[in-house]
């Protein structure tokens, strides 16, 4: 897997071949069933840890959000070092 990322050619030889997985895969994926897959094997799980089973809070951290924001202004006639790195 690190070394391909998951090339369907390489799927193990026990496996149906591997036109037939993604076959199944894209056609599952576009009409909701792998969604719907998910979500009833995480309720499940939370059910049986005795969770309810949709998460009621979320935690977000500054790591985990993606901004277009950048930070302060930057003077334009002086470099910084960032900068002159990059040339």
């Amino acid at each position: 897997m690190t070394r391909t990322g998951g090339s369907w050619r390489l799927l193990p030889h026990d496996l149906p071949p591997w036109q037939t997985v993604y076959y199944y895969f894209r056609t599952w994926r576009r009409d909701g069933t792998l969604e719907a897959l998910h979500a009833r094997l995480r309720e499940r799980l939370r059910r049986t840890l005795g969770r309810a089973t949709t998460p009621s809070a979320a935690i977000i951290d500054s790591q985990s959000v993606k901004t277009t924001e950048r930070g302060g202004r930057r003077e334009s006639h002086r470099p910084s070092a960032t900068t002159a790195a990059k040339k």
